[in-house]
């Protein structure tokens, strides 16, 4: 019989590892992400990134209560970190009805295209005799 099991520190954190895995069996997911959703997903990886560091670690130093103790450090971090971004991207939003952000992601679209032209007539440069 298959079983499928979820490792975390909190409930909230298998809350989210659940809610990953059942995205990635709809499909990938469509269009870009939001500024919201690229925090969140960026402090899940960095705490993923925290739990594989400290489990990697040999057997007496993972266990030990300094190392437990840097990891929930890392973690409480990461939340302060992603609750004081979405803070900040929330009170931008009321400020500005949402203008700004629509602006930085409309700019960061051209910016990402007129990148890609400019690589694409190096590349084309490069081919030519």
């Amino acid at each position: 019989m298959p079983t499928l099991s979820f490792e975390g520190e909190t409930h909230g954190e298998i809350v989210v590892k659940v809610r990953r895995w059942l995205a990635s069996l709809e499909g990938e997911p469509s269009g870009q992400l939001t500024p919201a959703e690229a925090i969140t997903q960026g402090a899940e990886v960095t705490k993923e990134a925290l739990r594989v560091i400290a489990s990697s670690a040999p057997g007496p130093v993972a266990q030990s209560d300094l190392m437990k103790a840097l990891t929930t450090m890392g973690y409480k971090a990461t939340d302060a970190s992603a609750d004081a971004l979405m803070s900040s991207l929330d009170g931008i939003e009321e400020a500005t009805g949402g203008s700004v952000v629509r602006q930085v992601t409309e700019a960061g679209r051209r910016a990402a295209w007129e990148m890609n032209a400019t690589i694409a007539k190096q590349l084309l440069r490069s081919l030519r005799p």
